[in-house]
């Protein structure tokens, strides 16, 4: 059986959700990021708007002839191997800004959205239903959820931290960034009951559980000098500490440096123009944690981490890597069941550029797959491969290696992964020298003649679904069917943030 034969349906399957419970805090302006990719240099992820950009007439030419052959699909058509099914795709609804991240807790999904939230009850993978959406501006809203408490990232200049503020220029220097925290008890009518400023905002998080307390690792970095508060060194992480009781009480209890070193810029990646196209190290991008194992792993601009997590308020790096050859911005990280391996994601060009074409190549905006080796205090990071879909997209399409999760399989590395338009990719790294794709979902390009961001933010597998939250089209929900990740369906979660990795086959229930 080829699990990779191609099926094409013409259009979206799209289906309307009927209700709406519930709009929480009415919101005025929105940010609107315009996005300038160039070829080696990353920015940040795509905002409300997005990405447009001219392409030159031989690339529009080159789009459509590929199209017209057969080669890439049909603009917004729909293809995937025979071992996935699309199940459904849920629109936009209230909130119109880009889509982002994902979290799960029983049966509901939490979307991002840089206008907020939105929450779908998927007892019914089929047929997905809001019960909220919430008005809550402020990129990028990278999204978690631990309990009755639900947090969300702000990376955005705010002019206070209501739901009700406004963009305004960084330079203001009363300007507000940080984590929000909502009370979700009643997840039809979340209650907004705590904000946290950090430095340099919050432009993802990650939850670390421990005893009565979550402890939140802030991630952010400093794009730009002439933010006043927001200044280099800006070489580490601010953590915050939410008592579950009293959430009304989380503060921030340290700023642990990563990157200890002398000099304005401290000890991480240089970036240009002792490294070219490689981003200086000015903070982190994202970090995964594996509690049940001690360890972090941070994807930090121009380096990736390994980090001993047992006191969480003082996290230790145990080891350090840099490839400046060919990552530019060392985006996210996911480790394997075992912990004997790493894979960090590369975000060439930010998300907003078409880096998945021959001219790029398969090293470049790809993922690097890591072993780790040694113990305790001596662990090291060991590159073994590269990671890239096989498929070439057109010239018009954002596509890079984006946030994905494990699919839990006993004794195999598999991962499900957003590419952007590139779409959804399975892909088996149990031979981390040696990857390859097992299946994958994408659209066609939003427009053949300019390039107009969009495809997806996040893939994750969650109780025997992948979802997708597609920065323009909406939640989507795939379902896999194929002997080598079948075993996966006997796993049942109570509550999945990515970030926060689980030990599927020791915190959760198999059937």
């Amino acid at each position: 059986m080829n699990h990779l034969r191609t099926i094409r349906t013409p259009h979206d399957s799209t289906r309307q959700s009927a209700r709406r419970l519930g709009v929480a805090a009415a919101a005025a302006g929105l940010l609107a990021t315009l996005l300038a990719a160039g070829p080696a240099a990353a920015i940040p992820d795509p905002g409300d708007t997005p990405l447009r950009g001219a392409v030159s007439s031989a690339q529009a030419a080159d789009a459509r002839a590929a199209i017209q052959s057969g080669e890439i699909p049909g603009v917004d058509e729909i293809v995937h191997s025979d071992n996935i099914e699309h199940l459904v795709n849920i629109p936009k609804d209230a909130l119109k800004g880009t889509n982002s991240d994902l979290a799960f807790q029983g049966k509901y999904a939490f979307a991002g959205n840089y206008d907020g939230f939105r929450i779908f009850d998927i007892s019914d993978p089929k047929d997905p239903k809001t019960v909220a959406q919430v008005l809550c501006p402020g990129s990028q809203n990278d999204i978690s959820v631990s309990g009755n408490l639900l947090f969300l990232s702000t990376d955005s200049s705010r002019s206070d931290n209501s739901c009700n503020s406004t963009t305004q220029p960084a330079s203001v220097k009363e300007s507000w960034e940080g984590m929000k925290i909502f009370d979700i008890s009643d997840v039809t009518d979340p209650k907004y009951v705590a904000a946290v400023e950090t430095a340099c905002g919050s432009h993802t998080h990650t939850l670390l559980p421990k005893g009565e307390d979550v402890y939140v690792y802030v991630s952010s970095y400093s794009p730009n000098v002439a933010f006043p508060d927001c200044q280099p060194p800006h070489d580490g992480i601010s953590v915050i500490k939410v008592p579950r009781a009293a959430p009304e009480q989380a503060a921030v209890v340290g700023f642990p440096v990563l990157f200890p070193g002398k000099g304005p810029d401290g000890g991480g990646n240089p970036g240009a123009p002792t490294n070219p196209g490689v981003s200086k190290t000015t903070g982190c991008h994202d970090i995964t944690v594996l509690p049940g194992k001690n360890l972090a792993a941070g994807a930090c601009m121009g380096d990736g981490i390994l980090l001993d997590v047992s006191d969480p308020e003082h996290p230790r790096v145990l080891d350090q890597v840099q490839d400046n050859v060919n990552f530019a911005f060392w985006h996210s990280a996911t480790f394997n069941q075992k912990a004997n391996k790493v894979v960090f994601t590369d975000e060439l060009g930010g998300g907003g550029g078409a880096t998945c074409n021959a001219a790029v190549g398969p090293n470049r905006g790809a993922n690097g797959v890591y072993d780790i080796v040694g113990k305790g205090k001596n662990r090291k990071l060991v590159f073994r491969s590269y990671y890239k879909i096989p498929r070439h997209q057109a010239d018009t399409e954002n596509c890079v290696a984006h946030n994905g999760s494990l699919i839990p399989v006993k004794g195999k590395d598999i991962m499900v992964q957003a590419w952007y338009q590139g779409g959804v990719s399975v892909w088996d790294f149990t031979d981390s020298a040696r990857p390859r794709e097992i299946a994958y979902f994408e659209r066609g390009p939003i427009s053949a003649d300019r390039l107009v961001g969009g495809g997806s933010w996040s893939a994750y597998y969650y109780n025997g679904h992948i979802y997708s939250n597609d920065l323009v089209k909406g939640f989507d929900v795939l379902k896999l069917s194929d002997r080598r990740t079948d075993p996966a369906r006997r796993i049942t979660m109570d509550e999945l943030n990515v970030q926060t990795q689980p030990d599927y086959f020791e915190d959760f229930d198999r059937d």
